[in-house]
């Protein structure tokens, strides 16, 4: 690419946002040229809006402590000086849907964290190695919406991403049972120990709305697009508990299934290593180069040792072995906030940019 194009990151000043900024640092195709948030941090330098709250491990990218935060309320001005916005505001569902779609109607591009449009028919729901072919339902939200360049996009919640590669890599030996619990780290809800001592040795076995997320949205991301729609899977049926745990960054999930084919635990391993889509044929600049790796240690994966794997951008699976109830069970681990979040947003923008779907204003 030429030239980068300019990114805006809508609530950058929240966890998710950080990590947008943190990401995006020496980005070879995409540069931070506007940060926006609510109206206390605008007219602040990004550095004093922060303060002491910025949660990365690494340091905070010297390009944008002097950017001054704009209000993300004023959208034609923030939309004038960026080709395409990540969005990660913190508002109500319906503030959501509307400020998203305002920035797509002034011709911007708009990559979503949030989950407000995840249920809008003409809106995609996208893990780019799964069902990039989604992509294709922004011609017709264009149509809806009457633009020729602004659309929104969006990917999936964060708990589902460490086992639903898996549903995608054994698609042919038809999946059609799922019964899941999650372990979620306190990151996903934008806290650190430091904010959240109650979390210190303690597990909360409720995440408002996280059950309904991990049932439902992999059936829309392993739906099929045809005639301008999304028809949802019609399997598995899943059935999910989340928990939230004392870890900061990486959910777990221990998964449980059956099958309408009898797999070998030989076969479906080699479908997870040898399992692969359109940012790995790419090569776009985030695509882990194994998307999904199964190890076999009895002990592994593990958070400490296993949620950075590609950078964060991969999948970890292991202790796949048959049960007694059903057909096989297993432990899957991704970085909730890598992977589950920002770093699955950047993916769906390098696959839109390389798709050309976002292109320089």
């Amino acid at each position: 690419m030429d030239q980068k194009l300019r990114v805006g990151i809508l609530g950058a000043t929240g966890m998710v946002g950080q990590r947008f900024i943190a990401l995006l640092e020496n980005h070879p195709w995409f540069e931070v040229v506007t940060v926006a948030a609510s109206q206390r941090s605008a007219g602040k330098t990004y550095e004093e809006a922060i303060g002491d709250r910025w949660k990365m491990d690494t340091p905070m990218p010297e390009g944008v402590k002097k950017l001054i935060v704009a209000n993300v309320n004023e959208v034609e001005k923030v939309a004038s000086s960026v080709d395409f916005v990540f969005s990660a505001v913190d508002m109500t569902k319906d503030e959501i849907r509307a400020i998203e779609e305002a920035y797509a109607k002034t011709e911007t591009p708009v990559v979503s964290n949030n989950s407000a449009h995840r249920w809008t028919k003409d809106v995609p729901m996208v893990v780019p190695e799964i069902n990039s072919d989604h992509f294709e339902l922004i011609n017709d939200q264009r149509k809806r919406l009457g633009t020729t360049r602004g659309f929104i996009a969006v990917k999936p919640n964060c708990s589902i991403q460490s086992y639903t590669p898996c549903l995608a890599a054994w698609k042919e030996f038809g999946p059609k049972e799922v019964v899941a619990t999650t372990y979620q780290a306190i990151s996903g809800a934008g806290k650190t120990f430091k904010e959240w001592p109650e979390m210190v040795e303690n597990i909360i076995p409720y995440i408002g709305g996280e059950e309904e997320k991990s049932e439902q949205e992999p059936l829309r991301v392993l739906g099929t697009y045809e005639n301008g729609q999304i028809t949802l899977a019609d399997a598995p049926k899943i059935t999910c508990q989340c928990l939230r745990v004392p870890v900061l960054n990486g959910h777990t999930a221990a998964v449980f299934i059956n099958f309408e084919k009898k797999p070998t635990k030989e076969q479906l391993i080699e479908k997870l290593e040898s399992f692969k889509g359109f940012p790995q044929e790419a090569g776009l600049p985030s695509a882990p180069k194994q998307f999904v790796r199964y190890m076999e240690e009895d002990n592994r994966p593990q958070v400490r040792l296993d949620v950075d794997y590609e950078n964060g951008m991969g999948v970890s699976i292991g202790r796949l072995r048959e049960d007694s109830m059903f057909d096989f069970k297993f432990v899957g681990l991704s970085h909730n906030t890598v992977r589950g979040a920002a770093g699955g947003a950047v993916l769906c923008a390098e696959a839109l940019t390389a798709k050309g779907y976002i292109q320089a204003k």
